[in-house]
């Protein structure tokens, strides 16, 4: 078993060195100031990269990631994340991006046990219990992934519950929230509809993103 991990050294002198040849100053640049325009709070599955999936460049994406992109008000690190993306950063759009497939959402979905993780996933499972009745309903294959979108809205609903994204609103700092999903199968990103980008936009926004998830997969035949 290596243990100096040089591979991948190399490959970061590599990429430095093409994104110079690429962008000559890129990374003088860089250590003037850091101005993203986005928040990316998703999901830590390594198949995931953010600024690729997007073709944002170091410092165009501020980026937080947890096991299935969960918001949660007692998380100090994410509220801390989207605090100085705020109030620091200016940061105009926060994204909670979910994916198909999360090992997380399915292993919450399940009520499988995955070690010290389950305590964090007991969100998931929070957000499985309110849909439970519609989701007993949802053809097994899609269930899964049907789980993934529903988080995707709720973790956004969290969002923008916060006393953060309350405060930027409040004071009429321009500040949208969006929900996506990411489809591994296709590598691409689909808009949830659950953009809110004021406190009076946060309910019916909700019910219009639940509404066209559900939609779609009942649209697909019943369990």
């Amino acid at each position: 078993m290596t243990t100096d991990l040089k591979e991948l050294f190399d490959n970061n002198r590599e990429w430095a060195k093409q994104t110079e040849v690429r962008e000559p100053g890129f990374f003088s640049r860089l250590l003037k100031q850091q101005s993203p325009q986005y928040l990316w709070i998703g999901c830590a599955d390594s198949r995931v990269p953010a600024n690729d999936l997007v073709g944002l460049l170091p410092g165009e994406l501020f980026v937080h990631r947890n096991v299935a992109n969960v918001v949660v008000h007692s998380d100090l690190n994410c509220l801390s994340v989207v605090q100085f993306a705020i109030d620091m950063l200016k940061v105009q759009h926060l994204i909670v991006v979910g994916h198909s497939g999360c090992g997380g959402v399915a292993a919450a979905l399940a009520d499988r046990r995955v070690g010290v993780a389950d305590n964090w996933l007991r969100h998931v499972q929070d957000v499985r219990n309110k849909h439970q009745a519609w989701l007993d309903g949802v053809r097994e294959v899609d269930r899964v992934n049907a789980l993934c979108e529903l988080n995707v809205v709720e973790q956004a609903l969290n969002l923008c519950s916060t006393t953060v994204v309350q405060d930027a609103w409040q004071r009429s700092q321009q500040v949208v929230i969006h929900g996506w999903f990411y489809g591994l199968h296709n590598g691409l990103l689909e808009d949830l509809t659950m953009t809110v980008d004021s406190a009076d936009a946060v309910i019916p926004a909700y019910q219009r993103a639940l509404a066209t998830v559900k939609a779609r997969y009942d649209a697909r035949g019943v369990a």
